[in-house]
């Protein structure tokens, strides 16, 4: 596919999805340009890497290099909507218009896909799974959620691996578009209800996704996952999960902010395997990665050696304040926007600092997801000693009557909870008194993050 097109132009090019296919055709020495929205740290970073980024969505900004239908492939993203003026005006231009997803699956449709789904722990997996490879060099071309700190990038390239790594997105269906050699579902809890319409559906998804497996390829799967699989006769059926399953951990010690355990796998044990990132769910995370390393011949001391060195992706149970002693400042941030994914999050706070009070800053992402789990996210965020809720981050939704933060505001149970906007957050830090202070949600509360850990550092102890 790479011989007929010179340049590239990515509709939507400012996000994590798109960034690792820019790097790549930048790696292959095309032309690329991209519109955004906004600029951003990740923008810039593209633009010092090589992307040329617009942020108008006129027509004529399009560069002279991307203007031959017969020599410039368009790529989207699903978020984008379809009457976007760049998409319309390349569809009348007769230009062949694609989707990330589908470029994805034909980048990588000649290599043996190791491709990681589920409502969430994807991006952890999948990047410990590339750096595994990396370790023990073999490498790979890793296409991820998230910026690996290890390399910050959530690319990798080897011109001699087999192996593609990538992170399988439920959303839109993209992960239909995939052929894996090894797929591994984290988790099938409900999500994107506003694509697939009910819970029915979106086990129906995976179910799908389990038959575009590779013939003689393995499917690992958690244990107790409502799914049922389809997968032809000659793929293998692997369990993992944290406690059990034909992948799990054994002789867990937690202590000294480490946490250490021993992987246990149908081929024997791996002992005393350390975590780069000692959070309890990475316990499983590991479990999850190692069996797909295993399944594809890394040895234990590889693997054991990844787990300890991992330093885990940006936005995931990332520290950005910690203080030393007992009562230092700690400020967390994390990309749980799930109701699952942030009583995992507070647990691991709560097992890391226990006795100190833990407060919870979060940005609802999406008006559907937000309607959709209200309960669930309110239990979840109860979790919190203190509570501070920003309004909704809409993405690509436009608001829908009656849904907002305060719906999750009134059915948290935490003592001390408020609701309120970005800039009066900004402005009335120095009124709380944060001990342990965790930032969650997939919007743009990123942003925050440097004023907020100036403020802290401020802050009396």
């Amino acid at each position: 596919m790479n011989d007929w097109f010179d340049s590239l132009y990515f509709v939507g090019g400012g996000g994590i999805g798109m960034a690792a296919l820019e790097r790549y055709f930048l790696a292959k020495g095309k032309r690329i340009a991209a519109y955004d929205r906004t600029r951003t740290d990740l923008t810039r970073m593209l633009e010092d890497e090589g992307v040329e980024f617009f942020y108008d969505d006129a027509p004529e900004h399009v560069p002279t290099y991307c203007g031959d239908k017969d020599r410039t492939l368009v790529v989207y993203t699903a978020a984008m909507p379809q009457d976007h003026p760049l998409l319309v005006h390349f569809r009348n231009g007769g230009f062949q218009v694609v989707k990330r997803a589908k470029l994805l699956g034909i980048v990588t449709e000649n290599s043996k896909g190791l491709c990681f789904a589920g409502t969430h722990g994807k991006t952890t997996t999948s990047s410990m799974t590339a750096h595994a490879l990396e370790v023990a060099g073999v490498g790979s071309n890793a296409f991820l959620g998230g910026e690996l700190r290890n390399y910050n990038s959530n690319f990798l390239l080897s011109d001699t691996s087999p192996y593609s790594v990538i992170e399988a997105d439920e959303f839109d269906r993209s992960f239909h578009t995939l052929r894996p050699y090894i797929a591994l579902i984290t988790s099938t809890d409900a999500d994107h209800l506003d694509i697939y319409g009910t819970y029915e559906n979106y086990l129906e998804g995976f179910a799908h996704f389990t038959e575009l497996i590779k013939p003689g390829g393995a499917l690992v799967v958690h244990t107790g996952l409502a799914l049922k699989p389809r997968v032809d006769e000659s793929v293998k059926i692997y369990t993992y999960s944290r406690d059990e399953g034909d992948f799990h951990a054994a002789n867990i010690r937690k202590g000294d902010g480490e946490i250490t355990f021993d992987f246990v796998s149908p081929d024997g044990v791996i002992g005393d395997v350390s975590l780069g990132v000692p959070v309890d769910i990475n316990i499983e995370n590991a479990v999850a990665s190692m069996a797909v390393c295993s399944l594809v011949g890394i040895e234990g001391q590889a693997m054991r050696e990844a787990m300890r060195t991992f330093m885990g992706a940006k936005r995931r149970f990332e520290f950005w304040l910690k203080e030393p002693g007992r009562h230092g400042k700690v400020v967390i941030d994390d990309y749980a926007h799930h109701p699952n994914e942030i009583k995992a999050s507070i647990k691991s706070v709560r097992e890391l600092y226990a006795g100190r009070k833990v407060t919870v800053i979060f940005q609802p992402h999406l008006y559907t997801r937000t309607r959709d789990f209200a309960d669930e996210f309110a239990e979840a965020l109860s979790e919190a000693d203190e509570l501070i809720l920003l309004p909704i981050y809409p993405a690509r939704e436009l608001p829908i009557e009656g849904v907002s933060s305060e719906m999750l505001l009134d059915r948290a149970k935490c003592v001390t909870k408020t609701l309120c906007s970005k800039e009066y957050l900004l402005n009335s830090l120095h009124l709380f008194n944060f001990e342990v202070l965790l930032v969650l949600g997939a919007g743009d509360v990123i942003d925050l993050l440097p004023q907020i850990c100036e403020e802290v550092k401020k802050q009396a102890r």
